[in-house]
């Protein structure tokens, strides 16, 4: 033990310990002094140079001026304009992107609601419409509408577009300035106009191509994307967004501010929706719609929750639709305006949705799904000019009138849609003209249409006038859209033929037009309504009476 005792002091000794430990606690602490040191450095650098709220980032030195860091006034100015101008622009095409996104949601919503068989061919025709009025509408489109539009004011005042052609003082018909956006109109202003108003024109050509689905030729159909893109929507939108004669009733003849249409209710929708009921009468409906007696078949959609999904895309995109059409980030109403499109989307949805399980004892998807996109479409024209609870009521009404329409323009008409674009589009479009006359409250719209003053309804005590301009664009839009397109497709037919053969539409479009199936594994099924057809059955049954649970039909 002595001995135990003796050794152990020796290794404790302070010769012995220092040569044994002292190394290593020596290299440890130079390895702990170098982190807290590195860490300390960092620290102390982030300190002396960070800009974390962004306060100091952006000054003087950033502004474009002669000398650098001392920017005059005027330089400022030009800086500041440069910047708001700039802003405008990129709200702009973020719009064109929320829109152009819509289409991937049209093409959801009419090949859901059609049969498994087309679906190639009528997401084609929702594809292709793009190109081809993309193509007609840089030719000649943006410049009929648009040629006329005068100084861009919100994209730095360019003035490119001046030239109109009128009737009478006042009275413009088409504009003249902006073919192939060559001359003066090559201009990044008039870039940002013509791109926005592309995807609102693409969306007037896709409404028809649901109202005349599995049974259109597919050559026919692309003439037909040329035809509305070059002729019947440019002169309709010149009329009312491009300065023509019906944003000048107001002007010219006292009624309100003339004709509006914030976003689109008629310019588009109403545009599309009624060139959709021209194009179907002449079409005629799908082999086994109808039977001898007039009373109609169900043709169920082959994909319910795609045609769904399709719809939630349209509602995204739709605040792009209205809300970007201030044309500006600096008209801060852009947020009332989103907020009325949300909500008549949802009243319309619910008030559908009632009101088909009220007539049917079910609440349809597909009806639900058109409630929701009638509030949209209702309240596109009015959104900027009416408060939160005149959208409700607007697109409550929408929701309900779109059931209605949809009744009767198959049980009386006896008009084959199978998406229900003639409802949804046509009429709610002119609902919603209608209502901007009814519901305008007098917050917004001072100076539109060169009048001075808010925009006022009949409810608000605006009186007749407002009412009574929207009411000639009712007329206006119903009688120029159907009566062009019917002609068009009428002379079409006799000289190419618009319609699918009744083989080709039995075997479906999808192998016989497009030459390929869209679902190659898949076993299709459902009811033609022609015995011993492909997919033939048992004929759908539902309650006597009740309108087909399809996309719109009945």
């Amino acid at each position: 033990m002595t001995s135990f005792i003796r050794g152990l002091a020796t290794d404790l000794s302070p010769p012995d310990w220092r040569r044994r430990h002292l190394p290593g606690i020596l290299k440890k602490a130079a390895v702990k002094t170098a982190i807290m040191t590195a860490l300390l450095t960092l620290l102390i650098v982030g300190l002396a140079f960070a800009d974390p709220n962004g306060s100091a980032t952006g000054g003087a030195a950033d502004v474009v001026a002669k000398t650098a860091g001392s920017p005059t006034l005027s330089e400022v100015a030009q800086d500041l304009g440069h910047l708001k101008v700039g802003t405008n622009l990129f709200f702009l095409m973020m719009g064109v992107a929320l829109i152009f996104f819509m289409q991937a949601g049209f093409a959801m919503v009419e090949t859901g609601f059609c049969r498994a068989k087309n679906a190639a061919h009528v997401v084609m025709t929702n594809f292709i419409i793009f190109a081809t009025g993309g193509i007609a509408w840089w030719a000649v489109g943006f410049a009929l509408a648009f040629g006329g539009f005068g100084a861009l004011g919100t994209f730095g005042g360019n003035a490119a577009l001046g030239g109109v052609f009128e009737i009478a003082k006042g009275w413009g018909v088409f504009g003249t300035k902006g073919f192939f956006l060559g001359g003066n109109t090559y201009d990044v202003a008039v870039a940002g106009m013509f791109l926005f108003q592309l995807v609102f024109m693409d969306t007037a050509g896709t409404i028809v191509t649901g109202a005349m689905a599995e049974r259109w030729k597919f050559s026919a159909f692309f003439v037909f994307g040329f035809f509305i893109s070059a002729f019947t929507y440019p002169l309709y939108a010149n009329w009312v967004w491009g300065g023509g004669w019906l944003a000048h009733l107001g002007t010219n003849l006292g009624l309100g501010h003339g004709v509006l249409d914030f976003a689109g209710s008629s310019v588009v929708h109403a545009v599309g929706g009624f060139s959709a009921l021209a194009g179907a009468v002449v079409l005629g409906p799908r082999l086994g719609k109808f039977k001898k007696d007039g009373t109609p078949n169900a043709i169920p959609g082959h994909h319910i929750p795609m045609a769904i999904f399709g719809t939630i895309i349209l509602v995204f995109g739709w605040m792009g639709f209205n809300g970007m059409s201030t044309l500006a980030a600096t008209d801060l109403r852009f947020t009332v305006i989103i907020l009325n499109t949300i909500l008549a989307a949802c009243f319309g949805g619910v008030a559908g949705l009632l009101t088909i399980w009220k007539i049917t004892g079910k609440p349809d998807p597909s009806m639900s799904a058109n409630g929701m996109l009638a509030g949209l479409v209702a309240i596109t024209a009015p959104c900027a000019f009416v408060s939160p609870l005149g959208a409700a009521a607007i697109g409550a009404i929408g929701g309900v009138l779109v059931v209605y329409s949809v009744l009767f323009v198959e049980r009386v008409l006896k008009v084959d849609d199978p998406v229900g674009a003639v409802s949804v589009h046509g009429v709610n479009g002119l609902w919603g003209m209608i209502a901007l006359g009814l519901f305008a409250d007098g917050t917004y719209g001072d100076g539109f249409n060169g009048v001075a003053g808010a925009v006022r309804g009949l409810l608000y005590g605006g009186g007749f006038n407002q009412l009574g301009a929207q009411l000639i664009a009712v007329v206006v839009v119903a009688a120029w859209s159907f009566g062009v397109m019917w002609v068009f497709f009428t002379v079409q037919d006799k000289i190419m033929g618009i319609r699918s053969s009744e083989a080709d539409e039995l075997a479906g479009l999808d192998v016989t037009e497009m030459g390929l199936s869209a679902y190659p594994d898949f076993e299709r099924g459902g009811y033609d309504g022609i015995e011993g057809g492909p997919g033939s059955g048992k004929p759908h049954t539902r309650p006597a009476g009740a309108p087909a649970p399809v996309g719109g039909e009945a």
